[in-house]
């Protein structure tokens, strides 16, 4: 399929959030219940429609185990979008949404653009250990997008990926990236002529 731009994407939090349920939810249309921790990353693809635009995206879901840390931070290099996960569920991995962002502004792009997950919000309202409310106060604060999105029924997941291409496209058009031909993690699709860069997983 025809596109107008291909970016880099990269999916991070703590493991057990749903990371590579959202992945396979976005590409595959479907929900992968069996859990299986990442090792390293899982890598997937998808083209969606923005703005009438095709845009095609090539998202590498993270291993969030801190053994694999090392590894994964390769992978941050390039990309232009992130999703920054957690669990409604599950306090602690919103309480570690901090040292994830600090992870990625350190070893990722100064131009990244940061969507805020909050995962699993279909489940009851009394199994739910943090409020939406506080979800976009985290995302405000640090000038990220927010969203709740449940990878199990797919509400919102494409949404979420949607918002945040709306987001990097919108830099394109100010020219905060510059001369895309020298940026990675931004491919000139062959709707547009000839495709003008391809990018590894490292860079």
């Amino acid at each position: 399929m025809s596109y107008n731009y291909m970016f880099k994407f990269i999916i991070v939090g703590e493991t057990g959030v749903g990371k590579t349920c959202l992945l396979y939810q976005l590409t595959s249309a479907r929900f992968k219940p069996v859990y299986e921790v990442t090792i390293g990353a899982e890598f997937g693809s998808r083209t969606i429609t923005v703005d009438r635009k095709p845009i095609k995206l090539q998202i590498w879901d993270t291993a969030g185990q801190e053994k694999f840390r090392s590894l994964t931070r390769c992978f941050y290099r390039g990309a232009v979008g992130a999703l920054l996960v957690y669990d409604v569920t599950k306090r602690h991995t919103f309480q570690q949404l901090s040292n994830w962002l600090e992870d990625l502004q350190k070893h990722g792009d100064e131009k990244l653009t940061v969507m805020v997950v909050g995962n699993k919000c279909d489940l009851d309202e009394e199994t739910r250990a943090v409020s939406k409310e506080e979800g976009e106060e985290f995302a405000e604060k640090n000038e990220c997008l927010f969203m709740e999105v449940s990878a199990r029924t797919a509400k919102n997941v494409e949404v979420a990926f949607s918002i945040a291409v709306e987001e990097i496209c919108g830099k394109i058009g100010n020219g905060d990236f510059g001369t895309l031909e020298g940026y990675k993690g931004i491919t000139i699709g062959n709707s547009r002529g000839k495709s003008k860069r391809f990018y590894s997983c490292c860079g």
